[in-house]
């Protein structure tokens, strides 16, 4: 029966010692709040400064993400390229260069690849959008009925265009919003008719912006034009049947300058292979290479792989991640530093209070605990500050200057782990200093 009342006696005093030697901690602090508080700077800063570095780092990095990942992980993207003008295929007889990708291109790799599972072919042409008297310079994208599938794009309005549709070259319309808030500022678009060129087009759906497979703006001539690729995020885009792409708009563009003439044949512009299995599709990305090479003599196309680029933009943002992390963590060393000044001068300045501690049965490591609970009390309510600050941060970030930033919850927990180590860390040599005094010369400081 002893043994347990003196084993919880033990741990009463020891747990009155411990909340003595914080208040007196706290006390000590109390009496110098301006340095104190000048000192925590350093920990405040440094941990704010990693909790918003991060969260920038993360929105960032999130953001590269999201918009690959819109253009599909199991996508493989072709696009047409214009090659140099001494690579152009052209016959002195018509002037017509042709290049990029072609209908027989898309037909042999959907039959001789088995792991591809849908193919979307597209084509570009640049030219005015009307509505009554309003007009707007937009892409004509003709693609085919699956296209939202494949690139995950979203239908807010209406409806897309259906195969029966498509195989009947009717001239039905799906306009992006950015359209839609142009030529119908004031009324739905659903069911009105718009302008092309000669010929009228129904709407019958509106869709989200599409996320750009990173190519560049189409070149426009006289009305109408090819462009290389599809271009930017937000740029006007209105998709039509791809049979009526090529019925009404041909594929030949002819531009007429002051004493030059320059023909140009397309077919398609870009190409989206969809791959069964993602474990397959860097081989079949390869394969593809490999079938469109050997029917080339130069090289008029380029290749996305969007599944490559979401691991190099993970990789990247390791690196942001990590080289952010390293700066905010300079921070918090240089208020380490701060802290183990301030402890140093004050050791010097409690010398004789040291002596009588020691004189009075003070053993070196009650010197050592208190001197590191002052550290850590300092340290700790710097970074308690600095977390609070580090969050509001990204928030007014984001809320000001509109960029997303993402506080994971780890990062916080992680800055304030840290200040804490930090305190210990750089307060361990005060506290053993003033734990190693000599309790006689120290009653005899003046």
């Amino acid at each position: 029966m002893a043994g347990p009342r003196l084993q919880k006696l033990k741990s009463l005093f020891t747990l009155g010692k411990t909340r003595r030697a914080v208040a007196l901690g706290f006390k000590t602090l109390w009496l110098h709040r301006m340095r104190s508080f000048l000192t925590m700077l350093g920990i405040v800063f440094g941990v704010c400064s990693v909790v918003a570095m991060l969260a920038v780092g993360e929105g960032a990095g999130f953001e590269a993400q999201e918009q690959i990942r819109r253009l599909g992980s199991q996508n493989i993207i072709l696009r047409s390229i214009k090659p140099t003008d001494t690579e152009r295929i052209s016959t002195e007889q018509s002037r017509i260069s042709e290049y990029g990708l072609r209908y027989d291109d898309v037909k042999r790799i959907q039959d001789t690849i088995p792991s591809v599972k849908v193919l979307a072919p597209g084509r570009i042409i640049r030219n005015h959008v009307w509505n009554a008297t309003r007009r707007v310079d937009a892409e004509i994208i003709g693609v085919v009925p699956w296209y939202p599938e494949v690139r995950k794009l979203r239908v807010t309005e209406g409806r897309f265009f259906t195969p029966v549709e498509y195989e009947g070259y009717v001239n039905l319309c799906v306009i992006g919003m950015t359209v839609a808030d142009h030529l119908f500022p004031f009324s739905s678009p659903l069911g009105r008719n718009v302008r092309i060129g000669t010929d009228y087009y129904k709407v019958v759906g509106v869709v989200e912006p599409e996320a750009s497979s990173g190519g560049t703006n189409g070149s426009s001539g006289e009305g109408q034009a090819a462009g290389n690729s599809m271009a930017n995020d937000y740029a006007p885009r209105v998709y039509i049947p791809l049979t009526a792409a090529r019925n009404r708009f041909g594929e030949t563009l002819i531009r007429q300058r002051q004493g030059s003439f320059e023909a140009e044949r397309v077919e398609l512009h870009e190409a989206i292979v969809q791959v069964d299995r993602l474990e397959d599709v860097e081989e079949t990305a390869l394969v593809i290479d490999s079938i469109l090479s050997s029917q080339r003599r130069s090289k008029d196309y380029e290749m996305v792989v969007p599944l490559e680029l979401l691991r190099q933009a993970e990789r990247t943002k390791q690196i942001f991640n990590t080289v952010l992390g390293a700066i905010a963590a300079i921070s918090l060393l240089v208020g380490g530093i701060g802290i183990m000044n301030i402890m140093l001068a004050s050791v010097t300045e409690r010398t004789r209070e040291i002596g009588i501690r020691r004189a009075l049965g003070a053993k070196k490591r009650d010197i050592i605990v208190q001197f590191l609970i002052e550290t850590v009390i300092l340290s700790g309510t710097g970074g308690l500050i600095g977390v609070i600050i580090g969050v509001v941060i990204p928030i007014a970030i984001s809320h000001f200057a509109e960029m997303k930033t993402i506080v994971t919850p780890w990062a916080p927990m992680l800055a304030f782990s840290i200040s804490g180590f930090v305190g210990i860390v750089f307060g361990i040599y005060p506290a053993l200093r003033a734990a190693n005094m000599d309790p006689v010369e120290a009653l005899r400081h003046e």
